[in-house]
């Protein structure tokens, strides 16, 4: 296997790295990977497999994630998105692949609208665009935890309160999935320096996918039961994307890429080396997404992972 490359760089005087697994004869632009709340370049063993073969795959640290630099108060994602960009420019690549999921997505949606000439294709997995107060008040009861000193019972919260726990909907995995992101959440929030500041933002977040977008082909996916924002609401953003495409996964919630990793990963490698998405096998057509203006035309799928 090729041995990956790890460089660091600064934006705004913050340094944050990127991970590089070369593809010497790619068949399609860079792949590069955002992640959702304390994913870091080390946590996409998935991408990999898949991609690998493919397209050159770059995973970030960026400012506030793993080994970077932690972000000042009032960070914006411009900040994040120009980090994006000296990646980029570091690499030499004129285009890239573009693929953000949760919390990564916004960063993503910014990167595309800043700059589409220099994005090939656009991913976008469970996207957090329609989040209510009352979410916004639970996460703040969660965040209390840490005032109090209990960053297990923060984690634990916040991972149930990312998750779909109802027994009535069927998610793969959901212990196994469930166990992992406690776990993980306690982990960083005990030995990263900046974990907490990390994570108080992502839940504080406010996001903004407003506006639109034309000229970058787009996919955008969901699980069916994500519980912090419904497929209903995922599909409504999509159809402000021009030309976009809209998949739910079955049988997965908001960690969609913990519950059916290898089928986001395959989906993911179809989209950005042009292969149909209908001959994958969790894949079932549906309906034509909604438009809200004249002439853009979608898909609706829904994804019906096997065992």
């Amino acid at each position: 296997m090729t041995e990956e490359i790890i460089r660091t760089l600064t934006v705004d005087g913050l340094r944050y790295r990127y991970r590089v697994l070369p593809q010497p004869a790619p068949r399609t632009e860079p792949v590069v990977v955002l992640g959702g709340a304390l994913q870091g370049m080390h946590g996409w063993p998935q991408m990999d497999e898949h991609l690998g073969p493919h397209a050159s795959v770059i995973t970030l640290d960026l400012p506030g994630m793993g080994g970077a630099d932690p972000l000042p108060p009032g960070s914006g994602d411009g900040l994040l998105s120009a980090a994006v960009t000296g990646v980029m420019d570091d690499l030499g690549a004129e285009r890239v692949n573009l693929f953000g999921f949760s919390y990564g997505t916004s960063v993503a949606f910014a990167c595309a609208r800043r700059d589409p000439g220099r994005i090939a294709r656009l991913v976008l997995g469970g996207v957090p665009s329609h989040i209510s107060e009352a979410q916004r008040d639970g996460w703040a009861l969660a965040v209390g935890r840490l005032d109090a000193g209990d960053a297990a019972g923060l984690a634990a919260l916040t991972a149930e309160a990312l998750m779909c726990l109802d027994p009535e909907r069927p998610v793969h995995r959901r212990e196994l999935a469930l166990r992992y992101v406690r776990r993980s959440f306690a982990h960083a929030l005990t030995h990263s320096p900046h974990a907490e500041r990390s994570l108080r933002r992502s839940l504080e977040h406010r996001p903004d996918f407003s506006g639109g977008l034309a000229g970058v082909p787009a996919l955008v996916f969901a699980g069916e039961h994500d519980t912090v924002t419904s497929p209903h609401h995922q599909r409504a953003f999509a159809a402000t994307i021009e030309g976009s495409r809209f998949l739910t996964i079955g049988e997965s919630d908001h960690w969609v890429v913990l519950e059916r990793p290898d089928d986001v990963a395959d989906l993911v490698a179809r989209f950005v080396t042009d292969r149909p998405l209908e001959s994958a096998p969790a894949l079932l057509p549906l309906a034509a997404l909604p438009r809200p203006r004249r002439g853009v035309a979608g898909r609706h799928a829904v994804a019906r992972a096997g065992g």
